[in-house]
C-alpha cells in the first residue's frame, strides 16, 4: 500500500506531500489543476518514462519519492533481485522508491536509498500498482491484452509451453551448429585438424612452461658471464686469505678469551654458515654449462609456444582450453551424420512435446473463455450496461493465441470487436468490470478518469464499483464526476491559483462542510448555492449508504512543508 508520496518540482508543483490511508480515495479539482500530475509522479515511481520537460522551469531537477508498506502477501511479487529484497521475514515491511529526473541528463533511481535502473523499479511496481487510465483503456484494444486477462481469468499456465519451446530452439540451434553445408562442414574439418595437430604435437602439460622456459634461456643466454661471476665470488670466499682463512683467523684468537666468549660463539656459527653458503655456490656453479646447443633447443621451444599463444590464446592455459574445444568441435563435424541423426530424432519428439503443451493451453482458454465472458458481462449490468454483454472468442491454431473480445450494449444486436463498437465510456467500464473480475493483482490501484464519457445514473454505477474494490485494495482515483468522488472513503481537492504573474496549486483534504462545497462544485460550478449543497449532501448521504463498509484507522490527510500555511502542494509557472 502506497502510505505517502512527495514530490517536488515536477509541473507546477513545487513540493507537495500525501499521506494516504487504506479505502478508495478521491481527487478532484478544476481541469489543469494538477490533478493528473500526482499520478504522472506515481508513474515515475514505477519505472515510467521520464521526460526533462517535467521539471518545474528554474529548478535543477524534479524529486518523487514513495513509502510503501508490503505484506507477506505480497512479497513475492515486489521483491526484484537486488540488495533491497534482502530483508528479515516479518508480517510487513517499508520500501521507499525515488525517482530523480533532472532537468538535462538521464533520470535516476532508487530503491531503499540503493541505486537502481528504471527497469527494476517497473519490475518492483508491478507488485505495488496497477495503474488504468485513458492509455489502459486503449491497450484493452490490443489482443495480447485481450489474451493475458483471459489467461489470467482461467489461470492458464504458459510456462510448461515456453519451456518446451525453449527445448526445441535449442536443440534447433545445436543441429545448425553441426554445419548443414558438406562444402564448408569438410573446410572447417581440415582447419580445425590442423589446429588441434599442431597444439597437440607441442606436448603441452605445463601451463607455466613458458616462464620456465624464460628463466632458462636466460641462465644459457649469459653462461659465460654467470660462470665468472660464480668463480669470482667462490675464490674471494673460499681462496687463499679467503672469506673463510680470515673468520678462522678471527676464531682462533679469540679463543680462550674469556670476555669474547659471546662472540666467539656467533663467529663460530657464522663459519659454518659460510662453509654452507660456499657449498651451495659450488653447486649452482656446476649446474651452469655454457652448451650452445641446450640454448637453440631452449630458444625454439620458446618461440614456438609463443606462436601457439599467438594464435589460439594469451597463456597457455588458453591454448589449452582452446585445443579441447576444437578438438570436440572436430570430433562433432567428424561424426556429423550420426550426431544430426540423434538431433533429428530429438527435435521431432520435442515439437510433438510443444504440440502437447499447445493443446493444453489451447483447451484451457476455450474452456475459461464461456466463464469470464459470463463474469465480465454480469459486472456490467451493475456498470449501467443492463443490456451490455461481453463474448470471448478463441480461434487460431494451438495454442489459440487470437484472443478477441467482442463486445454489444444493447438487447438484440450481436456482439463486434471491442475495438471497433464500444465507445470511450463503454470502454472504461468494460475496462472496470475486467478489474472488478481479476481481483488479484497489486495491493494499490490508481484510476485517472476512467468515468471519462460518462455521466448521470452511470457515474453512480462506476462510483459504486471503485468503492466495492476499497476492501482488498487500496483504490486512488481521479475524477471529475461528483457522482464517483461522493464513494470515496477520502477525497483530496486539487485547487489552482493564478495571481497572474505565478500559478500554484493546493491539495487539501476535505471533509465535512468542505467537501459538500466541493461536491457541489463538481455538480453545479457554484460551491455555495443552496440547492447544490443540498445535492451534494443526498448524493454524499447516498454514496455512503451503497459503499462497502470500511473502517481506517488513517484516513488520507495532506500536508506541505509549510508551518503555518494550510495543506498545500505549491507551483510556479511563467506569468
Amino acid at each position: 500500500m502506497l502510505v505517502e508520496l512527495a514530490v517536488r518540482n515536477l509541473g507546477v508543483i513545487e513540493r507537495a506531500s500525501l499521506v494516504l490511508g487504506p479505502g478508495m480515495t478521491a481527487l478532484t479539482g478544476e481541469t489543469g489543476a494538477g490533478k493528473t500530475m500526482i499520478v504522472q509522479a506515481v508513474q515515475l515511481l514505477v519505472g515510467g518514462r521520464a521526460d526533462p520537460a517535467m521539471v518545474r522551469t528554474g529548478a535543477d531537477a524534479a524529486v518523487v519519492e514513495g513509502r510503501f508498506v508490503v505484506s507477506d502477501s505480497t512479497a513475492d511479487t515486489s521483491r526484484p533481485n537486488g540488495a533491497w529484497s534482502r530483508r528479515e521475514p516479518s508480517d510487513s515491511y517499508e520500501i521507499v522508491l525515488r525517482r530523480v529526473i533532472p532537468a538535462a541528463g538521464r533520470s535516476r533511481a532508487y530503491v531503499d536509498g540503493e541505486m537502481a535502473s528504471a527497469s527494476q523499479l517497473a519490475e518492483l511496481g508491478a507488485g505495488l500498482i496497477d495503474l488504468h487510465g485513458q492509455h489502459q483503456h486503449q491497450s484493452l484494444l490490443s489482443g495480447r491484452t485481450q489474451r493475458g486477462a483471459l489467461d489470467r481469468w482461467g489461470n492458464v499456465d504458459l510456462r510448461p509451453l515456453r519451456a518446451a519451446r525453449d527445448e526445441l530452439v535449442a536443440l534447433q540451434r545445436n543441429l545448425a551448429a553441426l554445419g548443414g553445408d558438406a562444402t564448408a562442414r569438410a573446410q572447417e574439418i581440415d582447419v580445425l585438424r590442423y589446429q588441434v595437430d599442431e597444439i597437440s604435437e607441442a606436448q603441452l602439460d605445463d601451463p607455466d612452461e613458458l616462464q620456465r622456459l624464460t628463466e632458462h634461456e636466460d641462465l644459457l643466454a649469459d653462461a659465460a658471464a654467470h660462470l665468472a661471476a660464480g668463480h669470482s665470488a667462490h675464490h674471494s670466499l673460499s681462496g687463499d686469505d679467503g672469506a673463510i682463512d680470515k673468520l678462522g683467523e678471527a676464531v682462533a684468537a679469540l679463543a680462550s678469551r674469556q670476555p669474547f666468549a659471546a662472540v666467539g660463539v656467533r663467529l663460530g656459527a657464522l663459519a659454518v654458515e659460510l662453509d654452507d653458503t660456499v657449498e651451495q655456490l659450488r653447486g649452482v656453479l656446476d649446474s651452469i654449462d655454457e652448451d650452445p646447443r641446450a640454448l637453440a633447443e631452449v630458444r625454439a621451444r620458446h618461440q614456438r609456444l609463443r606462436e601457439l599463444t599467438r594464435k589460439y590464446g594469451d597463456t597457455l592455459a588458453d591454448v589449452l582450453a582452446f585445443g579441447a574445444d576444437a578438438a570436440q568441435r572436430l570430433s562433432g563435424l567428424e561424426r556429423h551424420d550420426e550426431l544430426a541423426g540423434e538431433f533429428e530424432t530429438r527435435i521431432a519428439a520435442a515439437q510433438e512435446h510443444v504440440a502437447r503443451e499447445a493443446d493444453a493451453v489451447a483447451c484451457a482458454r476455450s474452456a475459461a473463455a464461456p466463464g469470464l465472458a459470463a463474469a465480465v458481462t454480469e459486472h456490467l449490468g451493475s456498470l449501467a450496461l443492463e443490456h451490455g454483454r461481453l463474448d470471448v472468442n478463441v480461434s487460431g491454431p494451438a495454442p489459440s493465441d487470437d484472443v478477441e473480445f467482442r463486445f454489444s450494449a444493447n438487447r438484440g444486436t450481436g456482439t463486434g470487436p471491442l475495438s471497433k463498437v464500444a465507445s470511450g465510456g463503454e470502454l472504461a467500464r468494460v475496462m472496470l468490470a475486467l478489474r472488478l473480475v481479476l481481483t488479484a493483482g497489486p495491493p494499490t490501484l490508481v484510476f485517472d478518469e476512467v468515468d471519462a464519457g460518462i455521466g448521470g445514473e452511470t457515474a453512480l454505477a462506476v462510483g459504486r464499483a471503485l468503492s466495492s474494490l476499497a476492501p482488498a485494495h487500496q483504490v486512488l482515483v481521479v475524477t471529475h464526476l461528483a457522482q464517483v468522488a461522493a464513494f470515496a472513503h477520502h477525497q483530496v481537492a486539487v485547487r489552482k491559483t493564478d495571481d497572474g504573474a505565478t500559478v500554484a496549486s493546493d491539495v487539501v483534504l476535505v471533509t465535512g462542510g468542505e467537501r459538500i462545497s466541493e461536491l457541489a462544485r463538481m455538480l453545479s460550478g457554484q460551491p455555495d448555492l443552496a440547492s447544490g449543497r443540498q445535492h451534494a449532501t443526498e448524493l454524499l448521504a447516498g454514496a455512503a449508504s451503497l459503499r462497502p463498509r470500511f473502517d481506517s484507522p488513517n484516513g488520507a490527510t495532506a500536508e506541505s512543508s509549510g508551518a503555518a500555511t494550510p495543506p498545500h502542494v505549491s507551483g510556479v509557472a511563467a506569468p
